[in-house]
Formats: C-alpha cells, structure tokens, sequence
C-alpha cells in the first residue's frame, strides 16, 4: 500500500479538525463575518438613502430590506428540512445551522431597518414581534446546547441512561427482597416507593428536577430508627439514583423545552409574514 501524501494528510488534518469544529465557529466563523456584512451594508444604505421620509416599509429601500428579509425568513425556516437529508461538504448541516444562527440574529438589523422604526396595532408589527420571539428562542436553544450535553455528560459519570435505568432497577430488585421480613407498615412504605414510576412525569415535574411527592424520600423519613439497615442502606442509593436520573431527565428537558416555542413560533411568524406581504401588496 503506497504511504499516503502530504496533500492527503493535510486533507485529513483539515477534516479532523472540522469534525471537532462547533458550528458557531464553523470555517473561521464566516457566517458571523456575512451577517455582519449584510448588518453593515443595510446600516449604511438605510443613512444614505436619499427618501423623504426617512427610509421605511413602504419607501424603495424598505422594499428592499423587506424582500431580502422574508426570503431570509423562508430559508431560515427549512432548516428543519435540511435536517432530514444527510450530505457533506459545504452546505453540510454544520454550515446550515451555522448560518441559520448568524443570518437569523442579522434579521433583528434588517427587519427593524425594513419597518423604520415604525410600530403599531397591525399584522405588519405582529409578524415583527413575532421574528423577535422566534430569534429570542432559537437564542436559548443555541445557549443550552453550547452548555447543557457536557452537563448531561457529565451527569451520566460514563454511564449512559439504559444503564442509569439497570442500576436502579437492580436496586428495586433488591430492595423488594429486603422488604419482605420488614413488618407491615414499614413494608408497605417501601412498596409504595418501588411502586412510583420514575418517568411517568410531566414536563413541569422534568424541568423542576425533583419530584414533590417522591415515595423513597417519605419512606425514609417514615422508617423508623430501628428498622432493618440494609433496607434504609438500600433506600438511601435509591434515592441517589433517582437524583441522577431525575437531574437528567431535567437537563434533557430542558434541551427540548425551546423547540416548544420556537417551532410553533416559526409557523406563526411564516403565517403573518404572508398575511403582512399580502396586505401590502393589496394596499399598494
């Protein structure tokens, strides 16, 4: 087999580093530098624009800020398309959503230039509001996943959730046997614990982390000083295991959480750009 070329280990070398590389800092941040750009450029024609009055959504300028900010919005919105299809290169998904990121937060300069300024009671600030919301979420969820999976990761210590799952049901296993020389009252405290479902929890009870109710913290304060060791012994590591799984469950949810409100929001927000484009033109 032929030794491999400087020019095939400089490739390797470039897609090794690309493979690390997050998609904000994707090729050098350039789109970051492109947003910035389209930033600039609509903040200097907006001074120069020679329109009385000053530059809006229904001078020529604002015409042309508002095209090139919807057709923004419409791509930005199939990202989620993208997402489906798996190619490299490029437009791969790392490119995609690095621009989706900067490209979406240079709407907040196009679209307010685009508007003038100008706000009222009316579908046009509606669908503004809306694009301010929508970059608001996608805001969050670029922050909780610049942050939240090395938590994730670190919470698992090296185990992975169908482990974290095994583990407590060893213990379960094992407490059920424990119980049963237990007497009566005190059995039942630790049924009723083995009873409570883990993960049958709504979202509220995921993202507080910590369950009100939990049946293995009542056990153990019920149990009396003289109840069987091993019992409490096993009941206290039930009751770690369920803060690690529970602290997942959390840091998942609140992984997803935003894709509550900036999916939803997106629909929203296509739905009143095209009544607002729609508007315009049947008033023009």
């Amino acid at each position: 087999m032929a030794a491999a070329s400087d020019g095939d280990l400089a490739f390797l070398e470039r897609r090794r580093d690309s493979d690390h590389e997050g998609f904000l800092a994707h090729k050098r941040m350039r789109w970051l530098k492109v947003a910035l750009g389209l930033s600039f450029a609509a903040i200097v024609g907006y001074v120069l624009a020679d329109v009385e009055p000053r530059p809006n959504g229904g001078t020529w300028y604002g015409y042309t800020l508002g095209t090139i900010g919807a057709l923004l919005i419409v791509w930005l919105g199939l990202l989620g398309v993208r997402k489906r299809a798996f190619t490299p290169g490029g437009w791969s998904l790392k490119a995609w959503t690095s621009a989706h990121v900067y490209l979406g937060l240079s709407l907040i300069v196009i679209a307010t230039l685009h508007a003038g300024f100008q706000f009222g009671w009316n579908v046009h600030t509606l669908a503004y509001a809306l694009m301010m919301l929508v970059i608001a979420s996608g805001i969050y969820g670029v922050a909780v996943y610049a942050t939240l999976p090395q938590a994730l990761s670190d919470n698992r210590s090296a185990t992975t959730k169908s482990q974290m799952v095994e583990a407590l049901a060893a213990i379960d296993r094992q407490l059920h046997a424990a119980a049963q020389p237990l007497a009566r009252a005190d059995a039942d405290l630790v049924i009723a614990a083995l009873a409570q479902a883990p993960f049958d929890v709504g979202l509220v009870t995921r993202l507080r982390g910590r369950s009100r109710d939990c049946r293995t913290d009542a056990a153990l304060e019920a149990l009396n000083e003289g109840a069987d060791e091993r019992v409490v012994a096993l009941l206290r590591k039930r009751q770690a295991q369920l803060v690690q799984i529970r602290r997942h469950m959390r840091l998942r949810a609140l992984l997803e959480v935003w894709l509550y409100a900036h999916v939803p929001l997106t629909v929203m927000l296509l739905a009143a750009l095209t009544a607002h484009i729609v508007s315009v033109f049947y008033y023009w």
